[in-house]
């Protein structure tokens, strides 16, 4: 008979590997003799690994296997990951076949089970005075986005709930706190969270978690959160459901809104490129689970013919074959102007999946703390006038580390296109041939200013603002500021590096025009707890910064605004 694996994803949860094991062997126990034999194994993240369980079936002689991705929609890890580390197993194995099951949702044994866990939680209140938030995982991919809001529409679908909205947990909106928001502006006054997950794992502490933040901000809620589908028979029984699909090579796709396929607004990069290794920053990756699954690093998945072939072939993942390592990745990342909370959203999941960070001094660096076990963080210094690598060499790292396969973040200061060097590291790996993704930071040509309570730009007083590299003083060969041009402006200007400079800068301005009794702020070390301010007027700027001994970083803001100051922030 033809033998099952059950492959899933991984998990930092230890419930969640022990709920995984424990399904496993309610599957054995459901199929009571009519399977081959059942495995079950993750491929990153957790043990048991998958080539473990491949391994025991090959060892008891099964050469033909149906492997089942434990996932609820076609995403990354069922269309991607999964397949790449089955393609491993059948180069470990040769002889070995296998037929590529198709995800567990939607399905009528899923959304029962929902509605089960929702009235677990109502506890016997009624379903008519009840809104549901049905939460997934959220992907980059929009048709998995979607399979959870076609859910939600079924699961609302004659079962008297007042409504059941979507929502996600990761990567798309609405976020759990937003769609709460919204069945709240909706008239909700009992809300049911119900995660579309299976097992435990971090994301659905997450959701739990920011459940009960919204529910505290929000004392007139009644906020409930629903049990997880968990190991339950009517999840074994949908999982030898798929098998006995597999088996018969009905393994039915819906290729009509793949965005590797067919042009969805939004997602015409895709469209007709390879289907690349999935990275969910949620699920960073160590060296435990890659390393027994398949090493370090996913392979790659190439074509996009749909077709599903049954022995051997990758059905699941519009017919993808996986080969070759993992093909290493460079991302520029601006992390703000300091405090660790104000880099982005994109920048902190990278950062949370990097295998190197290779970090400048004015970069957070207290996400560093926060960066997983094994990270190679390489220090680039660059302390003005001290000790710190070349740019050339810092160049060198990056195409080395990624060419080695790894997931590599230059994490940088403020923004990395302004005065961060950012695109010559763009350009090096553009030339090496290393794939490179551009993170916009918060630069802190603007953020210094309004952390020191001062806009840039406000109506009726300044319409204008230029940001300037003051590293090099006036009449330097090497200058290509108009300085001239800047005295005669009325804006507003933000001079950056300019300690040691500031003073011939406010000189030339005031020769060319500019008001000798403009008021200037420095801020120095904005937005950490030992941000400090100092104002005076342009001829005496100079003076007051040496006097009180500002040092970099340190930013200059001369113009009207500055005028501005807000009173009630901190100075």
């Amino acid at each position: 008979m033809t033998a099952l694996v059950i492959v899933g994803h991984g998990t930092r949860s230890a419930a969640g590997v022990e709920q995984f094991v424990a399904f496993v062997e309610r599957v054995r126990r459901r199929a009571a003799g009519a399977l081959g034999d059942v495995e079950g194994g993750f491929i990153e993240l957790s043990r048991p690994p998958l080539t473990d369980a491949v391994g025991a079936l090959v060892d008891r002689g099964h050469r033909s296997l149906v492997a089942l991705p434990l996932v609820l929609t076609a995403a990354g890890h069922g269309k991607g990951d999964i397949p790449a580390a089955l393609a491993r197993e059948r180069e470990r194995h040769p002889g070995l076949s296998y037929v590529y099951g198709r995800p567990l949702g939607p399905h009528p044994l899923l959304h029962t089970a929902l509605e089960q866990r929702v009235d677990a939680a109502l506890a016997g209140d009624d379903r008519a005075g009840t809104w549901v938030a049905l939460i997934g995982r959220g992907s980059t991919d929009p048709d998995a986005n979607a399979e959870v809001a076609k859910v939600a529409r079924l699961l609302w679908e004659g079962r008297g709930y007042a409504g059941v909205e979507p929502g996600f947990v990761s990567l798309a909106e609405p976020s759990v706190p937003a769609v709460l928001d919204r069945l709240r502006r909706l008239g909700a006054r009992r809300i049911v969270v119900a995660p579309y997950f299976l097992f435990a794992g971090v994301l659905p502490d997450r959701i739990a978690a920011q459940s009960a933040d919204f529910a505290a901000a929000h004392p007139d809620l009644d906020v409930r959160v629903a049990d997880l589908i968990g190991d339950c028979d009517a999840l074994a029984d949908l999982v030898l459901e798929r098998h006995a699909e597999a088996r018969r090579g009905d393994i039915r796709m819906n290729c009509d809104t793949c965005a590797y396929r067919v042009l969805m607004p939004g997602f015409a990069d895709k469209v007709g490129r390879p289907q690349t290794p999935h990275d969910h920053p949620d699920d960073p990756v160590d060296g435990h689970g890659h390393g027994h699954a398949h090493g370090h690093g996913h392979g790659h998945a190439h074509g996009h013919g749909h077709g599903h072939g049954r022995h051997g072939q990758v059905e699941g993942r519009c017919g993808h074959d996986a080969e070759g390592p993992h093909r290493g990745h460079v991302a520029v990342v601006g992390g703000g102007p300091g405090p660790e909370d104000l880099i982005t959203v994109r920048g902190r999941a990278l950062l949370d999946a990097a295998d190197v960070v290779v970090v400048d001094r004015l970069a957070p660096r207290g996400l560093l703390a926060g960066l997983r076990p094994g990270v190679e963080v390489v220090d680039a210094a660059k302390v003005p006038r001290g000790p710190s690598m070349g740019q050339d060499a810092i160049n060198a790292a990056l195409v080395a580390h990624a060419r080695a396969g790894r997931r590599v973040v230059r994490l940088k200061g403020g923004d990395p296109y302004v005065f961060g060097r950012g695109h010559e590291e763009v350009q090096a790996c553009a030339a090496a041939g290393v794939e490179v993704t551009v993170v916009p930071g918060v630069t802190s040509a603007v953020a210094a200013a309004a952390l020191a309570g001062v806009p840039v730009t406000h109506r009726g007083v300044a319409h204008d603002v230029t940001v300037v590299s003051g590293h090099l003083p006036p009449g330097h060969p090497d200058s290509l500021v108009d300085w001239a041009a800047l005295g005669r402006a009325r804006g507003t200007v933000v001079l950056l590096m300019a300690v040691d400079t500031v003073g011939k800068i406010a000189a030339v301005l005031v020769e060319h025009g500019r008001a000798p009794d403009t008021p200037v702020l420095a801020v120095q070390d904005a937005g950490h707890p030992g941000q400090r301010t100092v104002t005076a007027r342009l001829d005496e700027i100079g003076a007051a910064a040496a006097r009180e001994g500002i040092g970099p970083p340190a930013v200059f803001v001369l113009g009207p605004v500055v005028a501005l100051a807000s009173s009630d922030l901190p100075a």
